[in-house]
């Protein structure tokens, strides 16, 4: 038996979900809303977390679901219901470890066949969400190039980023450069557009 613990803000698509997993065989469904997770964890732990990233506060879900499965060395296999053209939802679950990406328009007469996977220790990704999965994992800025290009995209000046960071402007200058560089665009504008596109701001 595999239990899966589905985690989603909305009730009647968590209703919806935990019935249409729930005719998988050998399959065990757990609910839980957001801020619930840890609680519902002490009920018995699961072989799979399960949320949908466009539900409300999926953002939320995902740090909650990192903070709770860190002591425990992320034992518990995450996957997430997403569609091909959320690049930001794909970058955050990948942040947050997830094992399994599942297109939320494919076919779901294989559904419980993954969650089983997982729990075996697998991995699993749509094809479909192959591609957008890999220029998330592919993602070539650095950490604080990626900040700078993110208060760029804000609307944030050069000197309001550099007041906000504590650097020079010259610094804030390099490092958008940089950015610009490294994502192929020819100018700021372009280099924002691109890693919109691509989910890593």
């Amino acid at each position: 038996m595999t239990t899966v613990l589905l985690v989603h803000t909305v009730p009647l698509w968590r209703a919806s979900l935990a019935s249409l997993l729930g005719t998988g065989q050998g399959i065990e469904v757990r609910t839980a809303e957001r801020g619930a997770i840890r609680a519902a964890l002490s009920g018995g732990c699961p072989d799979v977390l399960l949320t949908d990233l466009d539900c409300p506060g999926a953002r939320d879900v995902l740090d909650e679901v990192r903070t709770v499965t860190a002591p425990h060395g992320g034992t518990y296999p995450l996957a997430v219901l997403t569609r091909s053209d959320q690049p930001r939802g794909l970058r955050r679950a990948y942040e947050a470890g997830a094992l399994g990406y599942i297109d939320k328009y494919r076919p779901v007469d294989d559904l419980s066949e993954v969650m089983h996977k997982l729990a075996d220790g697998g991995r699993h990704i749509d094809e479909s969400l192959a591609f957008s999965l890999l220029q998330v994992a592919d993602m070539p800025l650095s950490p604080r190039e990626l900040s700078v290009l993110s208060m760029a995209e804000e609307g944030d000046n050069v000197a309001g980023i550099a007041a906000r960071l504590h650097l020079t402007p010259g610094t804030v200058r390099n490092y958008l450069a940089a950015a610009i560089r490294k994502s192929g665009a020819r100018n700021r504008l372009d280099a924002i557009r691109r890693a919109k596109e691509a989910g890593w701001i």
